[in-house]
Formats: C-alpha cells, sequence, structure tokens
C-alpha cells in the first residue's frame, strides 16, 4: 500500500510584514508585533485576532481616504463657523443657513446660492460645507469660477470632455466668486456643460455669487445659454441672501486702531 502524498511544503524568505504589505494591509504590517504581543498576553480566540485585523485597517484606510478627498477638494485653509459673527450681517437667515451647514441640502439634492456683497462670509460657508461634506464620507471639490472657467478652457477636446466628466462626479462642486470677473459667451457654455450633467443626477451644487441672477448677463455678454443654466441652477435650490458690511474692512479697521493703539502707548 502506498502512503498518501505529504503536501509539499511552501518556503518563503519574506517576512510576514512583508507579505502583508504586498496584500496591501500595509497598517497591520506595521504592527505586527504589537499586534502578536497582544493576542498572546490577552488570549484572542482567532476570531478575536481577525477582528482586530479587520478594525485596524479600516480604520487607516478611513483616514486615509478622508486625507486624500480633502486634499483632492482643494478646500485650503478657512475659519470654522465657530468664529463666523453672525451678529454682523444686517441680513441673514440664521435657522436656514444651519440647516445648510448640517448638510440637509446634501441629503435632499439641492443647490446652494450664496448670495451678498463682498466680504460678507460667502466664502468662508462655501469652504465649511464642502469641509463637512468630506468629513461626512463624501466626495467634495472646492473651485473659484475663475479656476474651473480656466480649467476648461484647454485646446483639446478629449481633454476638455474628461475635465468637464471630473466635475461632474463629486457628490459637490463648489463655485466660489461667480460673478467676480467677466467672460464671454464660451465661458458660460463651459459652465453649462458643468451644471447641466449635475442637473440630471442631482448632484448639488453651491455657488457663491455678488450678483442677483438678472445681473448674470454682465458676467457673460451675449451667452445664449443664461436662461437654461439659471433655469437649471435654480430648479432645485436654496437661495440665501446675505447684506451687510464687509468683514474684512471691519478686521482691517480693528487691526489699524490696535496699531494706533500701540504707537500711542509705546
Amino acid at each position: 500500500m502506498t502512503s498518501p502524498a505529504t503536501p509539499a511544503k511552501t518556503t518563503t524568505d519574506l517576512t510576514l510584514a512583508t507579505q502583508l504589505e504586498r496584500i496591501g494591509m500595509r497598517t497591520v504590517a506595521g504592527a505586527t508585533d504589537d499586534l502578536i504581543a497582544r493576542a498572546t498576553s490577552g488570549r484572542w480566540s482567532p476570531a478575536t485576532l481577525l477582528e482586530e485585523i479587520a478594525r485596524i485597517e479600516l480604520t487607516d484606510r478611513g483616514r486615509r481616504s478622508l486625507e486624500r478627498r480633502l486634499r483632492h477638494s482643494r478646500v485650503g485653509r478657512f475659519k470654522p463657523m465657530a468664529d463666523f459673527d453672525w451678529d454682523w450681517a444686517r441680513k441673514i437667515d440664521r435657522t436656514r443657513l444651519e440647516q445648510i451647514l448640517a448638510l440637509v441640502f446634501l441629503r435632499e439634492e439641492r443647490n446652494v446660492v450664496l448670495m451678498g456683497p463682498n466680504g460678507v462670509g460667502k466664502t468662508m460657508i462655501a469652504r465649511n460645507l464642502v469641509h463637512a461634506a468630506i468629513h461626512a464620507g463624501y466626495t467634495a471639490l472646492f473651485r473659484t469660477a475663475a479656476e474651473l472657467l480656466d480649467d476648461l478652457s484647454c485646446d483639446s477636446p478629449e481633454l476638455r470632455k474628461r475635465k468637464i466628466a471630473a466635475y461632474a462626479r463629486p457628490d459637490l462642486l463648489a463655485i466660489d466668486e461667480l460673478g467676480y470677473l467677466s467672460y464671454d459667451d464660451h465661458a458660460a457654455d463651459l459652465l453649462y456643460r458643468v451644471v447641466n450633467p449635475r442637473y440630471d443626477k442631482r448632484r448639488p451644487i453651491v455657488i457663491t455669487t455678488n450678483l442677483a441672477f438678472k445681473d448674470w448677463t454682465t458676467v457673460f455678454p451675449n451667452a445664449t445659454c443664461i436662461v437654461t443654466l439659471v433655469d437649471r441652477i435654480t430648479h432645485h435650490c436654496d437661495i440665501l441672501n446675505i447684506e451687510g458690511d464687509s468683514y474684512r474692512r471691519r478686521e482691517s479697521d480693528e487691526e489699524s486702531a490696535a496699531r494706533r493703539g500701540r504707537k500711542t502707548h509705546s
């Protein structure tokens, strides 16, 4: 009678940490010694050990995903809403804005237009919305209107098509400072090509502007798509008007007064 064949033994020169790295478990790979020590001293069951491995990897992958989405969003540095002076604006619907900041508009798939003069906090709010959306697990981009339109004004139709698709893809797109510069009718067409697919897929847009919709023709003179563009933006939309003087001007005045005070007492 022949004896059953003995399974061939697989040997490798790779360490356990290296093997874990090769299969994408980089965090566990860097913590193998500590993990084994804790499992041994705690007399973990195999199931407990596997649960801890999964927890470590998922936690770190979540952290790296958050960092990647924040970096890609280009939201930059900004003041948190805790620093927002609600009493400075002459007119602001605080209840409505707090609902927007709670991301109700994202869950309801609605756009947000923040309208008001320069320096009343529109950009600050928009950046906070992008930041909050990313921390809530959404993908989001923050771009000024100038950055977005300059990016799309490339010579290659194929490259332009890919860029438009990239702007249509995130869960939230914030377009800042629409109305601060004038563009030609071609720029309006490019903006429409970003807005339209987002409208079809109900992916929200946040827009900050210092102009009423009726004045958008001054930004895009001779553009035939303006009426349709505004219609797409405002169909499912929360429009928030903020009235007041510039925060930046107030801060500048306060800094100047403080400097004068220091010189007086020196």
